[in-house]
This record gives structure tokens, sequence and C-alpha cells, in this order.
């Protein structure tokens, strides 16, 4: 256990932290309410990003960007819209500042006719531009993706998960069907959930959100949602079918194939750096954190051991030499050969930071024929002929994503739980012990009750799973299938 690291065990919402600050994945920001990404944070961060845009790539959208700054106006076009996010905006009412000479002080100068908005999602200044962008079907589907940053002030924050400002991709499609733009938010659906099974070995409930869980101005929102190792459900993306909300509300048309008018359909969706967050509390340990090979910038941290400069030569150059294959392999690697550093305290860093794997070679290494490998999540060592490493630890890296992905699945599948009475719900809820699989027919004032008496919310209606009839465990209506609530982050 790093002595910087308070114990999970022990309190697991001061780990949390610690383990970001301690690992430099982020910090603090004199700014309230922000946080500084530091280049280990940001380096997940990226890996993340090329990811994703790739898949986003491949079913067709193309990436652009539009101005943080919206037109106050512009938000009150839609109401759902602005009674969802109108606590959260930042305001520039101004255009500069000037100096007083008589207090020597800055002062705010050149009032705004129109306030303008940081803006907390761009729904308003993209369907904006779409009205100029679309007239015809033959402009249809529309598939343009940002990755931005976003402003929303927040009471309560915390490292990657919540904060005033983050960044994020949004995706705002357009469509001529309603058909077609509820197709489309399904697939964005399925490849956040591909993204956050394959990549961040993360195992998710995919579903719809309930009406009072829906995003603002969204005739249905869909979501993933994981379980972190507190048993609390994070909600790690959101897919929205839009209908025409925001095309009637910025009167956006299209002459559809008979030359009539139409509104066209909409979708947005996106991920934030709260997957940073989701991945760290998925699988990180006392030590620090835990990357996934998949998203690790280096995958590989090379220790060579010695003590004598003859030494050093003979185990760089075969170190090296593995090195070398590791990258025809494509397989990252972190070098440290730093002589005023113990080798000790080298494996110390390398496993707060969370390489997948270590590899060691030394002087008896060589006599062997062999380097020593050690697995990040489980501390395991493996000793492989040098002549074959290479090619072994890429088989090693996919066990180690395999593996990591197995023990969340477990998790998620041992701490899940159908409950069926709400005297039940409350005892397992203040228990801590997972999600509860409940049959639900309540309205968004009886979640409210449920999130007042127990802190735990509906996260999720699952989109797989067998389908059972039942009753409600509050109101004793009849209930088509069972829904997820639990405790939330």
């Amino acid at each position: 256990m790093a002595k910087n690291i308070t114990p999970r065990d022990k309190d697991y919402s001061e780990w949390y932290v610690d383990v970001v600050r301690e690992a430099k994945l982020a910090d603090y920001s004199p700014v309230k309410g922000c946080m500084v990404i530091r280049p280990n944070g940001y380096a997940i961060w990226e890996e993340i990003q090329h990811a994703l845009d790739r898949m986003f790539k491949d079913t067709g959208h193309v990436n652009a960007y539009f101005p943080t700054l919206i037109p106050q106006s512009f938000l009150e076009k839609e109401a759902e819209h602005v009674k969802g996010f109108a606590l959260e905006c930042a305001v520039v009412t101004h255009s500069g500042l000037e100096l007083h000479e008589d207090d020597h002080k800055l002062h705010l100068k050149g009032k705004l006719e129109e306030p303008l908005i940081l803006r907390p999602t761009s729904e308003t200044i993209i369907w904006a531009m779409y009205k100029n962008w679309i007239q015809s079907y033959r402009d249809l589907p529309l598939l343009i993706n940002q990755w931005a940053n976003i402003f929303r002030w927040e009471m309560r924050t915390r490292l990657f998960l919540r904060t005033a400002e983050f960044l994020w991709q949004e995706g705002h499609t357009a469509h001529a069907t309603s058909q077609e733009a509820d197709e489309e938010a399904m697939r964005m659906l399925h490849v956040y959930k591909t993204f956050a099974e394959d990549f961040m070995a993360m195992p998710v409930i995919h579903g719809e959100k309930s009406e009072g869980q829906r995003f603002p101005g969204a005739v249905r929102t869909y979501c993933i949602e994981a379980m972190m190792q507190d048993k609390k459900a994070l909600q790690a993306g959101t897919s929205h079918f839009l209908g025409q909300n925001f095309a009637k509300a910025f009167d956006v048309t299209f002459q559809n194939e008979q030359n009539q008018l139409e509104y066209v359909w909409a979708t947005s969706w996106g991920v934030s750096t709260r997957l940073v967050g989701a991945l760290i509390m998925t699988h990180s340990d006392d030590d620090g954190v835990i990357v996934p090979p998949k998203l690790a910038t280096w995958p590989v941290f090379a220790v060579p051991i010695y003590r004598k400069p003859e030494e050093r030569s003979l185990v760089m150059a075969k170190m090296n030499s593995l090195i070398g294959d590791l990258k025809t392999q494509g397989i990252g690697v972190k070098l440290d050969d730093r002589d005023n550093v113990t080798p000790g305290f080298k494996f110390a860093e390398g496993e707060l930071v969370g390489h997948p794997l270590r590899i060691e070679l030394g002087p008896k290494d060589l006599e062997k024929n062999q380097v020593v490998v050690t697995k990040r999540h489980n501390r395991e060592k493996v000793f492989l002929p040098l002549d074959r490493a290479a090619a072994e630890i890429v088989t090693i890296l996919d066990s180690v994503q395999k593996d990591l992905f197995t023990r969340a699945k477990t998790r998620l599948e041992t701490s899940t739980k159908e409950i069926n009475s709400y005297d039940e719900f409350k005892e397992y809820i203040a228990a801590d012990e997972g999600f509860a699989l409940v049959h639900w027919a309540g309205n968004t004032e009886d979640e409210r009750r449920v999130q007042e008496e127990t802190k735990a919310t509906h996260r999720v209606i699952p989109l797989e799973g067998t389908r059972e009839k039942g009753k409600c465990m509050l109101t004793g209506k009849e209930s088509a299938q069972r829904v997820v609530f639990s405790k939330a982050y």
C-alpha cells in the first residue's frame, strides 16, 4: 500500500482523491470547482479520445467545432432545455476590463446587449447552424461530433467525476425520419457499451432512463451504467433521441422527396473526462492506478537492473533490443534507466501510475536468458525466454485486459440482486450491497420520494435480460419489467 493513499476499506472517497493526486492525474485549480488535468491523467484521456474518435468515424461521423459562447436567447428557445440547465450556467455580461487610476483595480466595461452563456451543452448553437446547412433530404443525415470543453457550475465537486469545467465529446445528428434518428441514438449507445467493455474493461448495463432522469429536451435518453468498487453506480455515457424539439425551436426544416417541408429529427450523445474517474474506481487499488492495457500509453514499464558500469552496457543492450521488438509489435514501452533512484523506487512509481506490465532485466537474468514480467493488477510474476519475450508479452497483455473485465463483471453480477419489497429495498440500499433490480411503475414524484428516503436513484431500464411482469415495489401497480436502482456518483 502506498504510504500517502488512504486504504479503500477505510474511506473510499478519500482513497479516490488520494490516488488521483498521488498518481499525478489531476489537481485542484485556483479557480473554485475546476481541475487541472496533469500529463498522466491527460494521457489516459488521449487514449480514450483516440479509440472513440476512430469508432465514431467508422460509423460515418465527422468532427467539427462550435463556439464556446452561446447567446442567452438561444437557450430560451427550447423550454425544457433552459429549465434543465439554467441554474448551472456561467454567464458573460461584459466585453472587457479597464484599470481605474483611483483604486488601481480592474472594473467591468462594455456591457453586452445580450448575455452570453459558456456552453453547458451545444444543442442550441449547433441547431442554429443546422438551419443554414439543411435544406433538402439530400443533406441528411448530418452526422457531426465535436471534442470540446463544457461549463456547468457544480455545488459539490470531485476530480474528474464532477467539476465546473470538463472535457467531453458531443455528437449532434439530424435525420429525415423518427426511426432513423432513434436508430442512431441506439447505435451510439452500443458504441459506448462496446468501448466501455472492450477498452475500459468495465462492464455496463445499458438501457433507457426514466422520465425523471431524461436529458432536458429529449424524448428518450439511453445510458450505460457501471458499478464501481464501492458498489455505487456511475453513469458513464448517454445518448438522446431528441425528436423534433430542437428542429422546431430553431425552425430547421427540409424538403422531402415529395417536395414537402418537414422538421428534421435529432439526436445528441456524449461522454466526458468522467470516464477517467470511472476507470480509476473500477480497477485501481491501494497502491495506485490500474490502467487496462488498451488504454495505456505505455503498457510496458521497463526497468534495467545493474550495479557496475560493465553490467549496465550488457543489460541495456539486451533491454533496448527487447524494447525494439515490442515496438515492432505495436507495444509502447516506458524505459526507466535513471541511475539516481533504486529499482524499488522505480517499481513503486510504476505501480502508482498504473503501467499494466513491468519488465525487469539484470545480469542474473542475462545468464538465464530470461526477462522477469510482473502483472500490475495481481502482481503475478512470469519468467520469459528473451528470444520469445516480445510475442509472449503481447499475449500476456491481452490476458490482463480480459482479467480486469472478468473481475469487474463478477463484481457487477454478484452485487446485483432482485428485490421484491420496499422494506427489503431500504435494507439492501442502507447496507450498500449494490444494484437493486426492482419492479417499478412509479412516476417522477415517486422517484424523488425513494431518493429522499434511501439516497438511491432510478439508474436504468435495462434493454437486455428477461422481462417479467410484477408489482411495483413502492406503489403496487403493475410493472412490465425490473429496473435498476442504486446509490450513485
